[in-house]
């Protein structure tokens, strides 16, 4: 289960009027300070290194060099408070080509203000101090660092954003990773179109209204089967405007267990949905069957798997040579693909090359590897189809069909009536096994209607188990063997770590996480090459120091232990969302030496979470000279409500507490 919390106002048909809080941020005016504004401050966050004092947006239809374009204005204005607040005199503006030309930045202004003898001193930024970053063929930044920018200053910058494809109203976020005292979005959409928005957050608005007015728009357009030259139109149309507005606005910041802030900040977006000009309706919403006939028509997606590739033949039947069941040839062709190809980590969605490239060059994208590997599977007359999701950094799919939704492609082959998941761009991943940034809800095969299926992190089942045995030697030291199958993702961060740094590194590494008390020989990892599976590690361990010789400690997690809460904000808005479910076991085997018995052993302990989503068990008993220990932690689920937060606090809170007790002994009177 994904978790959207939706502003429902936004997701009406049309935005209901409500009383319009005044507040100077509304009446913002470049170059307008007034002396009050540099004594602002926030009282529900005194840590923040700035603070946006008011933000204020537009988006409207206009004509521009002859054509129908959207106007986007920003003007924002901030209070530096220290040297780490810097930052936001440093403005980047990205531009993007589009068929109908490239998007351009106008009437860019910034300044700073700082008080000097009582007085407002502005230092104006220079149109020479403007650069261009060049990105690639179709991209290109806008730069500019703000002049006199100092702890206290106060920095403003305004811009116009000229969108020659007027499909596209920008997105506006109300809320930032600092305080906001104002932010405003005003959108004007014209009556020949019809625009779908979708908002989300936790925000109150203090100003949510809707004016109506005529305007004309004069423009170009290239009427639908026309093959010649465009044509002109002036249409006077209504126009409905809507204005958003919030106040006193939370930061919202990164936070440990989620999937990424996006998916939870105040915003709305916005979606074409259908246009009539010249009387002539156009639909622009997608449905999934469309987007996918879309996709599968694309020359750099669907199409780029299926044209002209009989170059894939000779390499497949290569492949698959005396291969006789789906799973053996599908378990050749991946492990083929993601051992000769190499990945050069670009989550673009379609091909950035030809797939002929591909293969020749052994190497490319995530988005080329996977579907090569769906035209290879295809070749060997497997069902084999591109599944399109969004990793967990770029936030949940939305309700509506987007492409800008996805980020990532995989590939699914059924075999003998099963789905198989396979990405090929990571060589040490197994068969059917996926990185855990791509458990995160909703995602689509690209077949005719585009089939939902769900990769969440609440059925990726992640299992470690650790064995330690424990005796004093005849020297006086604790000595014993340690064995870990640790989960499948600890396994495969195992498998890297030795593949980059060796065995030797990877022993060293092991060392110096215990420091001088314990000292590590004999280190083995076993199952490294099987790569479906988790891996072995063993080593005898010798401890150097348990205390002296009337009174012994031991720890008996041997660093395994919480060493403290995973959870450390008092309280949060947001899910706790785990990369897996988890359970993960330790027992202990501990030889009472001679000459010496128990004085303290902790007490067992079994806690509950939420009845059955949770358990951590602490079992300990002490017999014929033997201790044997076990704790174990195990959730059912992998995402909670923000209800469940402070429990779950509080439940690892025991953990820790109980983990980090000792075992106690004490020699014979």
């Amino acid at each position: 289960m994904r978790y959207q919390f939706v502003a429902l106002a936004l997701l009406a048909s049309c935005l209901l009027s409500v009383v319009a809080v005044a507040q100077d941020g509304s009446k913002m005016k470049f170059g307008k300070v007034e002396p009050a504004e540099f004594n602002v401050s926030f009282d529900k966050d005194t840590g923040a290194h700035a603070i946006l004092i008011s933000e204020i947006g537009s988006s409207t239809f206009d004509t521009y060099k002859g054509d129908l374009c959207l106007m986007y204005r920003v003007h924002r204005r901030y209070k530096v408070v220290d040297k780490a607040g810097f930052d936001y005199g440093e403005v980047s503006i990205s531009l993007d080509k589009t068929s109908r030309g490239m998007e351009e930045v106008n009437k860019i202004k910034a300044a700073s203000y700082n008080l000097e003898n009582g007085q407002i001193v502005a230092s104006n930024l220079s149109s020479k101090d403007i650069f261009t970053e060049k990105v690639d063929e179709v991209g290109e930044i806008k730069k500019f660092a703000i002049p006199g920018v100092k702890a206290g200053s106060i920095i403003e910058y305004s811009y116009v954003i000229t969108y020659p494809v007027w499909e596209l109203i920008p997105t506006w976020k109300f809320q930032h990773s600092i305080p906001t005292l104002w932010s405003e979005y005003t959108v004007a959409i014209p009556e020949f179109t019809r625009f779908m928005r979708v908002g989300q957050g936790f925000i109150t608005f203090d100003v949510n209204t809707k004016r109506d007015y005529r305007t004309t728009f004069s423009f170009r357009y290239e009427p639908q089967g026309n093959t010649g030259a465009s044509q002109n139109a002036t249409m006077t149309s209504n126009v409905t405007e809507y204005r958003l507005a919030a106040k006193d606005v939370m930061p919202i910041r990164p936070e440990s267990f989620i999937t990424s802030v996006n998916n939870y900040v105040a915003q709305i977006k916005f979606q074409l949905a259908s246009t009539i000009i010249g009387g002539v309706e156009t639909n622009f919403s997608n449905t999934w069957p469309k987007l996918m006939e879309e996709l599968n028509k694309n020359q750099e997606f669907g199409a780029a798997m299926e044209k002209n590739n009989n170059f894939m033949d000779n390499t497949t039947n290569e492949i698959i040579k005396g291969a006789t069941t789906e799973e053996d040839k599908a378990r050749r062709i991946f492990n083929w693909v993601k051992s000769n190809i190499i990945c050069t980590d670009d989550r673009a969605l379609g091909t950035t090359q030809k797939l002929k490239t591909t293969l020749t060059s052994k190497k490319g994208a995530v988005s080329d590897i996977n579907l090569l590997l769906v035209g290879l599977l295809r070749r060997a007359n497997l069902n084999a189809y591109p599944v399109i999701l969004s990793t967990r950094d770029h936030g949940y799919v939305s309700f509506y069909p987007l492409m800008s939704s996805f980020n990532y492609v995989i590939a699914i082959v059924e075999v003998d009536g099963t789905q198989i998941k396979l990405d090929a761009s990571h060589p040490m991943l197994g068969f059917n096994k996926l990185m855990p940034e791509t458990y995160n809800g909703d995602a689509r095969i690209v077949d005719g209607i585009g089939t939902a299926i769900t990769i969440s992190p609440d059925s990726l089942k992640e299992i470690a188990i650790t064995t330690i045995s424990m005796e004093r030697s005849a020297e006086g030291a604790f000595v014993g063997k340690f064995q870990k199958r640790p989960t499948y993702l600890q396994s495969y961060d195992i498998r890297n770590a030795i593949k980059n740094k060796k065995l030797n590194g990877y022993k060293e590494s092991l060392q110096k996480a215990y420091g001088e008390d314990i000292e590590i020989t004999n280190t083995t990892v076993e199952d490294l090459d099987s790569l479906d599976g988790s891996v072995l590690v063993d080593y005898d361990f010798k401890m150097n120091n348990a205390g002296d010789e009337d009174i012994l400690y031991i720890k008996p997690m041997m660093g395994e232990e919480y060493k403290h809460n995973i959870f450390k904000s008092e309280d949060r808005k947001f899910p706790v969302e785990m990369n897996a479910v988890m359970d993960e076991i330790y027992t202990l085997n501990l030889t009472v030496p001679e000459g010496y018995v128990v004085d303290e052993l902790p007490k067992s302990s079994i806690v509950k979470f939420n009845d059955d989503e949770g358990i951590f068990q602490y079992l300990i008993q002490e017999a014929g000279g033997r201790i044997q220990m076990r704790s174990r932690i195990k959730f059912t689920k992998a995402t909670f409500l923000p209800e469940d937060y402070a429990s779950l606090r509080e439940f690892y809170d025991v953990v820790v507490k109980k983990q980090a007790e000792q075992i106690v002994l004490k020699k014979k009177a």
